[in-house]
């Protein structure tokens, strides 16, 4: 395609969903399978990679348009149901590097540009990230679930004032919460520990708030690992129970996932829609 590429629905500009190496059976993952805006998908080849793109109407995810739709929840949530089902399917076949959300190219040629130039680099994250998983770690705190702790006051038969009786539970409500996320940290911090002879690579992301953080309690630590798939189920094994009797902590692990987070996404330079 070129700059001026258009379908029914006007100018269109080249979506990327990951990248793998040039032979890999990506063409399962390709089968019957629509991108974003309803569009075949289809490889693009520079050297010995491949990127797995679709086209998108160019009013909706050139510049402005992508704006639009990072500040849409609703379009939020298919962009990045659609782009994360695509890389998942073709995980399922071969090594990929996911791309970030909305990376989108000018054109086919500049995809192929962004290959050719990045060759040894996504060559060496590829062969890295053979045979491996990425697996979330997720740890809540919710003191709502805690059995609640402070001192009530001293014993007495006479009731207490509604004043004082307010503030007893104010203050058992404020102990309760500062010994749950005294604890949910505690739990949080014995992760790395567990996992590290499993685990060959940790990254921290920011914990999930407002309409991203769907569970019950507050989220305190959104974390990744990358395991070989086949030590995924140890990785599992070894932080099972480590929130076990600790009122008010939860631990959630994900996965597995293709390693988003253990991906290098495209130059900021290269994607030359925005």
């Amino acid at each position: 395609m070129t700059a001026e590429a258009t379908s029914a629905a006007g100018p269109v500009m080249s979506y990327v969903y990951a990248v793998s190496r040039a032979g890999a059976p990506l063409d399962a993952a390709l089968t019957n399978r629509q991108g974003l805006e309803g569009t075949p998908l289809r490889t693009v080849r520079a050297g010995d990679l491949v990127a797995l793109v679709s086209s998108v109407p160019s009013a909706l995810y050139g510049t402005e348009g992508v704006k639009a739709q990072m500040e849409d929840l609703g379009r939020l949530e298919v962009l990045a149901r659609t782009h994360h089902a695509v890389v998942e399917a073709a995980y399922e076949h071969a090594t990929v590097l996911p791309m970030r959300l909305a990376t989108v190219y000018l054109d086919d040629e500049r995809v192929r540009g962004m290959l050719g130039a990045r060759e040894p680099e996504f060559a060496d994250l590829l062969a890295r990230l053979e045979g491996h998983v990425e697996l979330g770690v997720k740890v809540y705190a919710d003191p709502r679930a805690a059995v609640t702790v402070g001192d009530p006051g001293p014993a007495t038969d006479a009731p207490a004032s509604p004043g004082r009786a307010y503030l007893q539970r104010r203050r058992a409500q404020q102990q309760n919460h500062r010994v749950t996320y005294r604890a949910a940290g505690a739990v949080a911090a014995e992760v790395p520990a567990r996992v590290s002879d499993i685990a060959e690579a940790h990254v921290t992301h920011r914990p999930q708030q407002g309409d991203l953080a769907q569970a019950a309690g507050e989220n305190i630590v959104n974390d990744a690992y990358l395991v070989e798939a086949a030590q995924a189920d140890a990785f599992r094994a070894a932080l099972t129970g480590l929130a076990d009797g600790v009122p008010g902590v939860r631990v959630e692990i994900t996965g597995p996932w293709a390693p988003y987070s253990f991906a290098t996404p495209p130059a900021a330079d290269g994607g030359e829609p925005r």
